[in-house]
């Protein structure tokens, strides 16, 4: 008789035999505990964030959803710039552009649909009519590593193999780098700089961000506790939102690192005259990390990876 393995992550777990081979298997989630009867072959992520590490698994994925095309961090179809050319050699199909459309997901025919528990990306709004359509799951991915991710998603799809062989590989690389560079002055604040707003999304612990660079050695500088913060993305535990003199106040890192923003944007905060006081920018210890770091799936942080290399490498 074959064991039974749950594996709990967060709030979700996936209960199925010890080998990965088997179905059916329960998964539960924030709306309760859904069976699976057999591995999918077609599943909608209606989450572009969800979907990168999908392909990296090389979970079944044929639609996704899509952001605003054709600007720094997408492509033309709306597909994130670090796995695009792995979403068109797989024929992706984009269901649609920002607003979800539970019509666009039907027309797909899946047996499996993706929906992200928070950000900007979420169809959470349509759980009811898309779970109509097919067995629907929701995924938070604002909570943990992108490692953790991999390995729900694994669960959930039957890809466990494929998503242990890329985090081995890459825990692997993340090992070597740790021996390679030199750390800047610690602690860092690790941000996404907006200069056309003046606001900043501030990195936690908690996020997949932060997750990664405790685990190269850098120390996340903590926020005074007084800082009073917004949240117009809704409730999260990954980021926390700065604007006005909270701005300021919130960057209290020795060093700046800049996720999802180039050397035009680290120009603009160095710039910045309600930031020229803040010790990182007076000793220029800001760093910019590249405009496809903004959500960490397999493919962007391998790319985050050789960016921290170049610029810290001893």
């Amino acid at each position: 008789m074959l064991a039974v393995l749950q594996i709990t992550i967060g709030l979700f777990a996936v209960t199925s035999s010890a080998s990965a081979a088997v179905w059916p298997r329960e998964v539960t989630d924030i709306r309760g505990t859904h069976t699976l009867s057999q591995a999918p072959q077609r599943i909608v992520s209606t989450s572009v964030t969800l979907t990168g590490s999908l392909l990296a698994i090389d979970a079944p994925v044929v639609a996704s959803g899509a952001t605003t095309p054709g600007n720094r961090f997408a492509d033309a179809q709306g597909f994130l710039r670090q796995w695009s050319s792995v979403a068109k050699a797989r024929q992706i199909q984009r269901l649609y552009i920002g607003e979800p459309s539970a019509e666009a997901v039907a027309a797909q025919m899946p047996d499996l649909i993706l929906i992200s528990a928070t950000g900007g990306d979420s169809a959470l709004a349509l759980y009811d009519q898309l779970s109509t359509i097919a067995p629907t799951l929701i995924v938070n991915y604002d909570d943990k590593s992108w490692q953790a991710l991999l390995t729900e998603l694994g669960q959930i799809t039957g890809h466990e193999q494929q998503a242990k062989a890329r985090i081995d590989s890459f825990n692997q690389r993340v090992a070597q780098l740790k021996q390679q560079i030199t750390l800047p002055p610690q602690p860092v604040s690790a941000l996404v700089f907006n200069p056309a707003a003046h606001n900043a999304n501030l990195w936690t612990p908690a996020s997949a961000q932060g997750q990664l660079l405790s685990q190269l050695g850098f120390t996340l500088a903590t926020p005074p506790a007084s800082l009073h913060t917004s949240q117009s993305q809704g409730k999260r535990s990954d980021i926390l939102q700065l604007g006005g003199e909270n701005l300021a106040n919130g960057l209290n890192g020795q060093s700046l690192l800049l996720f999802a923003n180039d050397e035009q944007d680290a120009a603009a905060l160095m710039k910045d005259p309600l930031l020229a006081h803040l010790p990182a920018v007076q000793h220029h210890r800001v760093w910019p990390l590249g405009t496809e770091t903004f959500r960490l799936d397999y493919y962007s942080a391998s790319h985050l990876l050789e960016r921290l290399a170049q610029q810290f490498k001893s």
